[in-house]
């Protein structure tokens, strides 16, 4: 590696934070006034680039067609933007800030639909910049012309923020808004035109970085769920809410990721490291460490809290004779279903999958409810748990049963390192840390090609003979689901489930009475990650092979879903969010190619109609049944 290559490989890399710092200014703007965690604003980027395209082709390649078609397409995702808090965001700012998160991830998958309508699943390369096809000379390399531009747009756009922030009215009550916006509201301040302008600024700025990114790369519909994970530890490294942090975030990662790329393979201690292949996974090992040591990120600061749904305060009551009867009655209903389901055979291996959601959605309601910890990458105990399994049967030959007692064990151990981490921060930060662990766990098992197969995943698992048929099978999956979604009740109304709650309602309160917090909050995500890594066995085992995939954030986020889905003041709530999401999931991908808008479509109605999630409609019939942590 000469001095050279270094050099021209961290001015390339100088462009992609810029590109990377117009998508995070704008999430850190609508975050800081809002407090929503918009999960679409990487499908708002992935809007840019394809209005974008289109635009082009219909105004013309020249420089001002060009030009033209970027700032128009960066506007009409501003429209788009605007529309969308007004028509269904503003709906539900009273509701809990997690349960907004399950709204934006509807908005995902209508969008993703969208796009698959109007531009089909092809990529679609733009055209370069007119003027700027060429490369300039540096070093004895070439330096594209573009990238050259788009490193001093970066800092313009910065500039322009801060005189926005600092030197407007607007920019004014913006700051203040992010300092407390209860405090705003009661000087008067139109709260509401403000939200939906600052979203549609963050909207503008999300599609201006994706319209420009059309020359670098193709427009496809991977484009939202790539962007949205770099975007989140961009904001959380610089600090939420802060443009001058996300500046310096996107500078940082930006040329660490260009410096794994430009040292490429190094020796140490006479062991060969592939340091390209840390471009998976380094910006969420940056993240890391920066939140570990600096626990608001680079430039943040605590932020106020937005005042949230009063049904958290509700107290914990026991469930109601009529709830425990309907339990019976569900479970006598569950032994008899493959009896009853006749000529429906697929019906039993369905039925697996809605089980292993149910116990992987009540293990992530315990960490959230009870113990009031948001986490975004509860995927990394359920592939532990499930690779741990695989790996021991597979290379190892142990029996189905002592493989189906070590993984829960594996992904037990992965959640008493990463929970250790985790619980010295809160809120935001520390889901966001536990993302970062799991996209670590991730990458290990995508690149780790002699031990876990790599994106080959594993093949040839199976379960012992006398549970080879989906019945039986079905039958081991029903009762462990039912023995943890029981144990996880039960340690809930427990004494150390009550100091769980006690934790998560008053952490300061329960320090004065002797209580070790910390301590109690990390055997939370030890319990959380053992049923968990249960979860991931039964999966396993049910599908034969497995993949990385099952540690992806596409599983963290369906978590999330099936839990905000049912309900997060309710034990039941995850027990019908994961069994609604997963029936729906597979009911409607059977009937249209465009599953994902209509499912994210019934999730849009659901979050309007019931914004205590399903499960609390029935609290709304029963003062004294359904029991609330």
């Amino acid at each position: 590696m000469t001095l050279a290559s270094l050099t021209v490989q961290l001015i390339n890399g100088l462009a992609d934070a810029s590109a990377m710092f117009l998508v995070a200014a704008g999430l850190s703007l609508i975050f800081g006034v809002t407090r929503i965690v918009n999960f679409a604003h990487g499908s708002f980027y992935m809007l840019g680039i394809y209005i974008a395209y289109t635009l082009v082709g219909a105004i013309g390649a020249s420089a001002g067609g060009f030009w033209s078609a970027v700032l128009l397409s960066a506007f009409a995702v501003a429209a788009i933007g605007a529309a969308v808090e007004i028509l269904i965001l503003r709906r539900i700012y009273r509701a809990p800030e997690l349960f907004q998160l399950l709204a934006t991830f509807a908005l995902v998958l209508v969008v993703k639909d969208a796009a698959l309508w109007a531009w089909s699943p092809e990529d679609l390369f733009a055209p370069r910049a007119p003027g700027l096809e060429g490369a300039v000379h540096l070093l004895g390399r070439r330096l594209p012309q573009y990238d050259l531009l788009l490193i001093f747009i970066g800092p313009l756009v910065f500039g322009l923020l801060w005189l926005l922030a600092n030197r407007t009215r607007w920019g004014t009550l913006i700051r203040a808004a992010t300092q407390d916006r209860e405090m705003l509201g009661a000087l008067g301040v139109n709260q509401a035109w403000l939200f939906t302008a600052v979203f549609a600024l963050g909207c503008f700025l999300a599609g201006l970085g994706g319209a420009l990114q059309g020359p670098r790369i193709p427009a496809n519909l991977a484009l939202d769920l790539d962007t949205i994970g770099n975007t989140f530890v961009v904001v959380v490294v610089g600090g939420m809410g802060s443009i001058g942090g996300a500046f310096a975030a996107a500078l940082l990662i930006a040329e660490v990721k260009a410096l794994c790329i430009a040292l490429g393979n190094v020796s140490l201690f006479g062991i060969d490291f592939s340091l390209s292949r840390l471009t998976l996974v380094v910006e969420f090992l940056v993240m890391a460490l920066i939140l570990v040591v600096r626990p608001w990120g680079l430039f943040g600061k605590p932020l106020a809290a937005a005042r949230s749904s009063a049904e958290h305060d509700l107290p914990l009551r026991p469930a109601s004779r009529n709830a425990h009867r309907m339990g019976w009655l569900l479970l006598a209903l569950l032994l008899a279903l493959p009896l009853l389901a006749g000529n429906f055979p697929y019906l039993p291996v369905l039925m697996v999958e809605i089980l292993v959601a149910v116990l992987f959605a009540a293990s992530l309601h315990f960490l959230m409810g009870p113990g009031g910890m948001a986490s975004f990458g509860h995927a990394a105990y359920f592939g532990l748990g499930a690779y741990g399994a695989a790996l021991l049967a597979l290379k190892l030959q142990w029996p189905m049963a002592a493989a189906f007692v070590a993984g829960p064990l594996v992904a037990l151990l992965g959640a008493l390192l990463f929970g250790w981490f985790c619980v010295r921060l809160s809120g935001v930060y520390l889901a966001m840390l536990t993302l970062a662990f799991a996209q670590i766990v991730w990458a290990v098992i995508f690149q780790w090609d002699d031990f876990t197969g790599g994106s080959n995943g594993l093949v040839g698992l199976r379960p012992a003979e006398a549970l080879a048929s989906p019945v039986a099978y079905y039958y081991l999956a029903l009762a462990c689901a039912a023995a943890g979604v029981w144990l996880l009740r039960r340690v809930v109304y427990a004494p150390f489930g009550l100091a769980l709650r006690a934790a998560r309602d008053s952490a300061v309160r329960a320090e004065a009475l002797g209580m070790d917090v910390k301590r109690v909050q990390w055997l939370g995500f030890a319990v959380a990650g053992l049923f968990c890594g249960l979860a991931g066995v039964l999966f396993a085992f049910s599908k034969g092979s497995i993949s990385p995939e099952v540690a992806g954030i596409n599983r963290s986020v369906d978590g999330l879903v099936m839990v905000m889905l049912g309900g997060l003041q309710s034990l039941l709530g995850p027990l019908v969010g994961a069994s609604l999401f997963t029936w729906l999931q597979d009911v409607v991908a059977r009937e249209t190619d465009y599953w994902r808008a209509l499912l994210g479509l019934v999730i849009l109605v659901l979050v309007l109609l019931f914004p205590g999630g399903v499960a609390g409609l029935f609290r709304r019939f029963e003062h004294h049944g359904e029991e609330t942590p």
